[in-house]
């Protein structure tokens, strides 16, 4: 199968390109830059493989939570793309994506993703590992990061900016097996999880490639709603 995905929620930018297995990625850590990069990856991804949009044969995407406009920003792109080559997509947690890094990174099988969301909250979700992909344990959530709920309250290894901003507090309520607060969900791992999405039957078309932000309320406020 061959897949295009984009990663955008956070701080970072990425894009993957996975041709029958073999994946031919970029990343960057770059704030506020996602807009100005993310196009010009994938043009970098299509040129080395040879390939056109046409040639895909589906789209993927880290559909949020996470940072308003980033997740705003890859969901508009695939969104964009798959109308013009009527192809369809695959939407996938930002935090599961995460969970999915901290695998292949680090080995870690049960994975907190936490993002900080600011306002005195977090975006947290925990995964366990199945089969090499990291599946969750509940939703996502949003929530204050003293007030876990409980499927997230355990052993894990924790992954995630929030970490950094909330240790204390999530140490109070979760044993860490190990921690990396700099590491940011990659289109690489969305690669993966958007397969075996595919294989279940997931595939959406493009009108359903929007953001999942939890904060309905902020996004009631954004610009044009």
């Amino acid at each position: 199968m061959k897949l295009l995905a984009l990663e955008t929620s956070t701080e970072a930018c990425s894009a993957a390109l996975s041709l029958d297995g073999r994946v031919l990625s970029r990343f960057r850590h770059a704030p506020r830059l996602q807009t100005d990069l993310l196009l010009p990856m994938v043009d970098e991804l299509l040129a080395e493989s040879g390939l056109t949009l046409a040639d895909m044969d589906a789209l993927a995407y880290s559909r949020g939570p996470g940072a308003f406009t980033g997740v705003r920003i890859a969901a508009a792109a695939v969104q964009a793309m798959a109308f013009a080559r009527d192809l369809p997509v695959l939407a996938v947690s930002s935090l599961q994506a995460l969970a999915q890094g901290a695998y292949r990174v680090h080995g870690a099988t049960r994975v907190l993703s936490v993002f900080d969301a600011r306002m005195n909250e977090v975006y947290a979700g925990a995964y366990a590992l199945a089969d090499g992909l990291m599946q969750p344990l509940d939703d996502d959530h949003l929530c204050a990061p003293g007030t876990l709920p409980a499927a997230l309250c355990g052993e894990f290894f924790a992954a995630g900016n929030g970490v950094a901003v909330y240790e204390t507090v999530l140490k109070a309520q979760c044993t860490f097996t190990g921690s990396d607060a700099g590491l940011f969900p990659s289109a690489e791992d969305v690669v993966p999880l958007a397969l075996a999405l595919a294989a279940a039957g997931g595939a959406r078309p493009a009108e359903l490639a929007l953001p999942v932000y939890l904060r309905d309320e902020v996004w009631k406020k954004l610009p044009g709603r």
